[in-house]
């Protein structure tokens, strides 16, 4: 039997129709078409899955899609305009924080969530947030050093905005 949900994702109003077992990732991926946020482990123990719910980075497959109903919720998709990078994705770039890119908009989405929630980390914050989110690839310190990076660019655009 599906219920009905109303959500925001990426800005956008989206009303739909969820069996209570859906999980959050699935509808992402499979309803919306947001196939950014990936599915790596179905066991909330890798990150690729990481989106942001009302500001928070959560993990999507440990989530259902009705736990979400009257959130906002921000993909990898809706995190810069479209045609230009965030700051963070663009640090990760710059830096080489990725190799094959698929815990790459886990990282992104954890990392922004990082720089609004704790302003100026260091790295040894950085790494603790990360903690959540697996890379197969690379050694972690590009991506700490992107982060950074980011984080450094994330601030500049806040406070050029603010004067």
């Amino acid at each position: 039997m599906a219920i009905p949900i109303r959500l925001t994702v990426n800005g956008r109003a989206v009303e739909a129709q969820v069996e209570p077992n859906t999980l959050l990732v699935q509808f992402l991926r499979d309803q919306l078409r947001l196939t950014g946020t990936h599915v790596g482990c179905d066991t909330a123990q890798c990150g690729a899955c990481t989106v942001h719910l009302d500001g928070r980075a959560v993990k999507s497959c440990n989530l259902l899609a009705l736990q979400a109903d009257g959130a906002r919720v921000t993909t990898i998709e809706g995190l810069a305009p479209e045609g230009q990078l965030h700051p963070m994705q663009e640090a990760f770039r710059n830096c080489h924080g990725l190799q094959c890119g698929f815990c790459t908009p886990g990282m992104v989405m954890s990392a922004t969530a990082l720089v609004q929630a704790r302003p100026g980390a260091d790295a040894a914050a950085i790494r603790e947030q990360l903690d959540g989110n697996l890379c197969r690839c690379t050694g972690y310190h590009n991506i700490v050093r992107a982060v950074q990076e980011g984080q450094a660019a994330m601030l500049g655009a806040a406070t050029a905005s603010a004067e």
